[in-house]
């Protein structure tokens, strides 16, 4: 179902399903990025690390976060663009951890066109153990329904 600017509250919150990081994803990510740092795609090396493990690419969480948050379809055809990010990494994200998103409609503002709105949406990145690992605001502009 996808959403207009009217069809959610603020308060109200969505969950994606759960997606788990494994090699493919890290090295597929540090193969895209060039970032082939030891800490995300070395076992010996990441197993002395502080983490005792592989830990997967912050900038790879968030843009599974955003694709996690894509597949739940809440705004497709609707949303125009997103306009801002802010961002918080709060835990690592290891290798074999399990993720998934919560959304939370923070705030919704009217614009000065009257066919669209902006969505203030709190984004939380959750692992397996329900601890929130990364976190952030993000505005997008939606449209509003027609007349």
């Amino acid at each position: 179902m996808s959403y207009y600017f009217e069809d959610v509250s603020s308060g109200q919150s969505f969950e994606s399903a759960s997606r788990t990081i494994t090699n493919y994803e890290i090295m597929s990510f540090a193969g895209l990025t060039g970032d082939f740092a030891p800490a995300h795609t070395d076992d010996v090396y990441a197993s002395k690390s502080v983490f005792g493990k592989r830990v997967a690419h912050g900038s790879l969480v968030i843009g599974l976060a955003m694709g996690l948050l894509q597949r739940l379809e809440l705004f497709a055809g609707t949303v125009i663009a997103p306009l801002d990010m802010t961002w918080k990494f709060g835990k690592p994200v290891l290798l074999g951890d399990t993720i998934r998103v919560r959304m939370t409609i923070q705030e919704k503002r009217e614009t000065s066109k009257p066919d669209r709105g902006l969505l203030v949406r709190a984004i939380e990145v959750l692992n397996q153990e329900d601890d929130v690992v990364q976190s952030g605001t993000s505005t997008l502009l939606v449209r509003r329904r027609p007349a």
